[in-house]
């Protein structure tokens, strides 16, 4: 019986020990080699004081060990979360501050001595991994319970900093079992992902190649860009999870006449909506792709997900609810509201994680117990149900946004750009409709260049999170309660696109 994690890997491992699990350049692993590779990393964990209910922050490059490592959590009934490697020391330390972890596994020269004085222990996964078995059969302590933590996935909200959701076995393992049953994945696939893996649409590749029994094959940020095609070719890939700057950037370099076309069977997407002319031209070029669209949050996995090819037949639907879930759209007193009728989109299910850490106001808030026993997801997102159960998904109540696929806060951002010396006042104005690409745009008050600017920024904030646009301006449109007027932002953007 599947209810922690890691039985999810141990059920590949006995169905298909000798099959390539997980690949990353010239490494690769099997079920069996990787199912091993778990265990002593447990082992090593439990050496390193790592008990049930501590927390492990993992950031390292996307490598063949990276899924051993989560899974030896899982054993240990350690909580893990993973931070992208390319954050920036600010990012790292508020990470461990929040966390309170007791190892940071990190191959960073620079995160060391971070570790170091916020007294947290570091170590790099090649020294953890080491040699030998590294230990009996069998799990280094008592095993979690399915109610327990396994991973802590920290997004952006309405603070400067982002907040970690947390999720449970059960949960994690409900939302990979009932993704996996719509997506169906299969055990001759080969997952292409170049997603980073602290991006949970990257991180669950790991437990959906998992649970089919494919391969999944890790690639790089570099991997991304030009060569993505040629990747995909070289490993012969059939599933490509993609954001839509990737899915835009693989059309382009099949519109050369000298790209190689990959054997693609199906394209997925989440993180933010797919423009329908990219797959217009993706399906043009791979006669064999077919496209399933997705719609989620971090709080709860994935929401809705669209039958294969059905953007086709709807367009601009976003999905009907998981098998076991449930969708539904209120109004402003929380009832119900008919089909077609606008309204907050609010989720209930399994998959509805267990809420944020030591954040409980912010948790009672989002994650109501309405029947005073499962709690619901109130998104904060506002969309529409037509008679089918299909989710049209609306806008944002608050300031999300999507950058590059990663959620994304004005604040956030604002609260970074604040951080350079040089700018005096910052403001976002997010993506939409007439915006440039799929890109938020960053308006700073300072003597900096746009350039200067952006590259300070990506010193404080991530940089899948950075904007792409910059422009500098005299000073910040205010509306008459002294906020930001984002509508005269608009206007001003408008201006300089078109000049």
């Amino acid at each position: 019986m599947v209810t922690l994690l890691h039985d999810l890997l141990d059920r590949a491992a006995a169905d298909r020990p000798d099959r390539i699990a997980v690949g990353r350049g010239p490494d690769s692993l099997t079920y069996a080699e990787l199912s091993a590779a778990s265990r002593r990393l447990a082992y090593r964990l439990a050496g390193h004081g790592v008990r049930r209910g501590d927390r492990v922050v993992v950031q390292v490059p996307a490598g063949v060990l990276v899924p051993a490592l989560l899974y030896a959590c899982s054993r240990v009934g350690a909580v893990f979360s993973l931070v992208s490697e390319q954050a920036p020391a600010v990012a790292l330390a508020h990470v461990l501050t929040d966390a309170e972890p007791v190892l940071l596994v990190s191959d960073r020269a620079d995160a060391a001595p971070v570790a170091a004085g916020l007294a947290v222990r570091c170590v790099g996964l090649a020294e953890l991994a080491g040699t030998g078995d590294g230990g009996p059969h069998g799990e280094p302590g008592p095993p979690p319970l399915a109610v327990d933590p396994v991973c802590l996935i920290y997004t952006s909200g309405s603070t400067g900093m982002p907040k970690a959701v947390v999720s449970t076995h059960a949960q994690v393992v409900f939302a990979a079992g009932a993704i996996g049953h719509e997506l169906g994945y299969r055990p001759t696939d080969v997952v292409y992902c170049a997603l980073p893996l602290s991006f949970d649409y990257g991180m669950y590749q790991i437990f959906l190649s998992t649970l089919a029994g494919a391969r999944l094959q890790l690639g790089s940020p570099a991997d991304a860009g030009p060569g993505l095609a040629r990747q995909l070719v070289a490993h012969r890939a059939t599933v490509l999870p993609a954001v839509p700057s990737l899915a835009r950037g693989l059309a382009r370099l099949l519109s050369r006449p000298d790209t190689a076309v990959p054997a693609l069977r199906l394209l997925t997407n989440t993180g933010a909506a797919m423009p329908p002319e990219v797959l217009r031209d993706l399906r043009a070029r791979i006669p064999s792709l077919r496209v399933q669209l997705m719609f989620g949050l971090t709080e709860c996995k994935r929401a809705a997900i669209m039958p294969v090819d059905e953007d086709l037949r709807r367009p601009g639907a976003a999905g009907r609810a998981l098998p076991g879930t449930e969708i539904l759209i209120v109004d402003a007193d929380g009832r119900s509201v008919p089909p077609g009728t606008t309204g907050e989109i609010v989720i209930r299910g399994p998959h509805v994680m267990a809420g944020y850490w030591r954040r409980p106001e912010l948790t009672a808030q989002r994650f109501p117990r309405t029947d005073g026993l499962f709690p619901v997801l109130r998104t904060g997102d506002y969309g529409r149900l037509d008679a089918d159960g299909y989710l049209y998904f609306v806008g944002r109540r608050d300031d999300i946004y999507k950058e590059r696929g990663t959620r994304v806060s004005v604040t956030e951002v604002e609260a970074a750009a604040h951080r350079i010396p040089q700018v005096e006042a910052a403001a976002v104005l997010p993506p939409g409709p007439g915006s440039a690409d799929d890109s938020a745009t960053l308006f700073v008050v300072t003597r900096l260049s746009p350039q200067e600017v952006l590259a300070a920024l990506r010193a404080e904030l991530d940089e899948l999170k950075t904007p792409r646009t910059c422009l500098v301006v005299p000073e910040l449109p205010l509306t008459r309660n002294g906020k930001v007027d984002r509508a005269d932002l608009h206007r001003q953007w408008s201006a300089a696109a078109h000049a």
